[in-house]
C-alpha cells in the first residue's frame, strides 16, 4: 500500500496539510496586503498568513475535499455568487467541491468559519464549522 503524500507548511507552530493534492505557491504580498481594503473587511491574521504561504490549492484532508480560492479571486467570486445578497456578512474563501462553501462570518467578532450551501444560499443555513483556519484543517482531518 502506498502512503499518501502529505503537503505541509508551518506557521507559528501550526501544520497545514493535504493528504492528497496541492497547495499553491505564496500569494504576492501586495495582493494580500490589499485584500482588507478591496473586500471591505479585516481578514483574520491566520488566513492572511496562510495566503502568504499558499495562494489557494485543492485536495483532500483525509476524506474531506477542499478547494481554497486564490487571493486575487476572492472579491470577484463573492460578487459573482451574490453572497452579500443571499448570505449577508459571510465572505467565502473555499469550497468542498460538492455544493458547499466555507466562509468567514464577518458579523462574528471572532470571524468564525461557517459552511453554507451554494444552492439555496442563505445566512440562516450557515453552520459554524471552525474557529479559524487551523481549526478547519483539524476538523476536516477528523
Amino acid at each position: 500500500m502506498v502512503e499518501p503524500v502529505v503537503k505541509r507548511f508551518r506557521r507559528k507552530g501550526v501544520k497545514y496539510f493535504l493528504t492528497d493534492g496541492e497547495l499553491e505557491a505564496p500569494a504576492r504580498s501586495s495582493v494580500v496586503d490589499e485584500l482588507n481594503a478591496s473586500l471591505g473587511v479585516e481578514l483574520p491574521e491566520d488566513y492572511t498568513d496562510f495566503l502568504k504561504q499558499h495562494n489557494g490549492g485543492e485536495g483532500f484532508i483525509n476524506d474531506s475535499y477542499i478547494i481554497f480560492f486564490k487571493a486575487e479571486e476572492l472579491a470577484d467570486f463573492n460578487r459573482e455568487y451574490e453572497v452579500e445578497k443571499y448570505a449577508p456578512g459571510i465572505l467565502l474563501f473555499a469550497s468542498n467541491g460538492g455544493g458547499e462553501a466555507y466562509g468567514f462570518d464577518t458579523q462574528d467578532p471572532n470571524m468564525s468559519i461557517v459552511r453554507v450551501p451554494f444552492v439555496g444560499m442563505s445566512r440562516k443555513l450557515a453552520l459554524q464549522t471552525a474557529r479559524n483556519i487551523a481549526d478547519l484543517f483539524s476538523r476536516l482531518a477528523e
